[in-house]
């Protein structure tokens, strides 16, 4: 039986179907999504470009890692225009199907050993597709929480989908680490890291099971009713929310370039810089997978209080404050200081602003065209901040005494970056209109677009 909104007031018991089946099926896709971004940095560097210096390896294997943001803000466009048409629902299903397939087909993928260039060919293809589906998960389960509840709750409500994030790390992480301990050694890079992408499958089994049994949502369902439908919606979107969407990209840049650093370059940096063992980094971001999962509803629900756009920039300074002790911390190399640094970067200085970001980045635009709008300027973040940061990230160690001077530590220049970071988010945040505890922006009829946006 299909699941169903109640009537009357909106209830965490009338919302749990919904939440679950944005959330888990969220958490699926970035289980795929993280599963590369952690093998990127140890296995197929060995896998993959073999031929190459171990710096020059690891920045082939990140840049094959680029093609999936690359082609995030591309997915998010093609499936946004299915969204905005067609339906949440349906358009959700379809992005759970392209991810799963994609990384199942990377578990039986041959290495450069055996099929030569073809190997890293056909593994940024299916990088590729990987992030084209991703691309299409975000918006898609962030309106399912948001367009099922109020306006009151509405950071709350679409944190839930949020927190997939670290429930796919989490998965990720332990998958890694569970098979590295069952194929020890040269046969995990031989065989043990193909079958947490083979896991993925049975996962996408249950996604879909739950995805299927619910319906569409109230406010999609009352635009096809009133014949509102968007028939182009990527050109309409640009047409009338443009400013939007260039500013949600840069708001998420505080977010999104620090998180591909504080996860997938630490394990790079962490094993080579710091000699520090990948069972100490991946248990690390176990525990912060799990405290992250309490605290963005939190952090999301205190900005529903005091103003999305009030907490949004707070988060912004505390991350550039936080850039350079957060490698100060990681020099130490002790056990208990290391964790307590990675548990800090995300859970607190990450996740304060990626919890409320679903709820700041989607309620300024209208049903009609909201999936489309919701996504790109979600999406491009990935192409401007988080696909490039783990690349940049390790040129600039590997060349930091080169430019800046022997004397200088090799972390200074991507403290730096994170800084930059920030300050580009905060002024983008600082432009935006506040809606926090208000309705969200309403579809604008032709004529009035221009003036509502001013």
């Amino acid at each position: 039986m299909a699941t169903t909104s109640e009537s009357g007031p909106v209830t965490v018991r009338s919302m749990l179907p919904i939440l679950g089946a944005s959330t888990i099926g969220t958490a699926i896709e970035w289980y795929d999504f993280f599963l590369y971004g952690f093998l990127a940095a140890t296995v197929f560097p060995k896998l993959f470009f073999p031929e190459l210096d171990p710096v020059a390896g690891t920045i082939a294997a990140f840049t094959t890692n680029f093609v999936g943001f690359l082609a995030r803000p591309i997915g998010g466009a093609f499936f946004g225009w299915f969204g905005d048409r067609v339906g949440r629902k349906s358009t959700l299903i379809a992005t759970l199907l392209l991810m799963g397939i994609a990384t199942a087909l990377m578990g039986l993928l041959p290495g450069y050993a055996q099929i030569g260039l073809a190997a890293p060919l056909l593994l940024s293809i299916l990088r590729f597709l990987q992030g084209a589906g991703v691309g299409g998960e975000w918006g898609g389960s962030v309106l399912l929480s948001m367009e099922f509840g109020d306006d009151r709750r509405r950071g709350f409500w679409t944190s839930w989908p949020q927190t997939g994030v670290p429930v796919g790390l989490a998965l990720s992480a332990l998958a890694v680490l569970a098979f590295q301990a069952l194929f020890p050694g040269p046969a995990f890079v031989s065989i043990g890291w193909r079958i947490p992408f083979l896991l993925s499958v049975v996962l996408i089994l249950v996604g879909l099971y739950i995805r299927l049994r619910i319906v569409e949502t109230p406010a999609f369902t009352q635009v096809k009713q009133e014949g509102r439908v968007s028939h182009i919606p990527v050109l309409e979107v640009f047409r009338h929310y443009w400013r939007e969407i260039i500013l949600s990209a840069l708001l998420r840049s505080a977010e999104q370039a620090p998180f591909y650093i504080f996860t997938t370059f630490l394990l790079a940096y962490g094993v080579k810089a710091l000699n520090l063992s990948t069972s100490i980094l991946y248990t690390a971001l176990v525990i912060t997978a799990i405290i992250s999962f309490v605290m963005m509803p939190i952090y999301s629900a205190i900005s529903d209080r005091v103003g999305r756009k009030r907490w949004y920039m707070i988060g912004c300074v505390l991350m550039a404050a936080f850039a350079f002790p957060y490698f100060i911390l990681l020099q130490t190399k002790i056990t208990v200081i290391v964790v307590i640094a990675i548990v800090l970067s995300v859970s607190l200085f990450h996740d304060w602003l990626y919890g409320p970001q679903a709820a700041l980045i989607s309620e300024r635009f209208g049903v009609s065209l909201r999936y489309s709008g919701a996504s790109l300027g979600y999406q491009l973040a990935s192409v401007t901040a988080g696909g490039p940061a783990p690349i940049i990230a390790t040129y600039l160690v590997a060349n930091s005494k080169t430019i800046i001077g022997p004397t200088a530590p090799s972390y200074t220049l991507i403290a730096c970056f994170i800084i930059f970071m920030a300050v580009v988010s905060f002024i983008s945040t600082s432009l935006l209109r506040e809606y926090a505890g208000k309705a969200a922006a309403q579809d604008v009829p032709e004529p009035e677009a221009a003036a509502a946006r001013g």
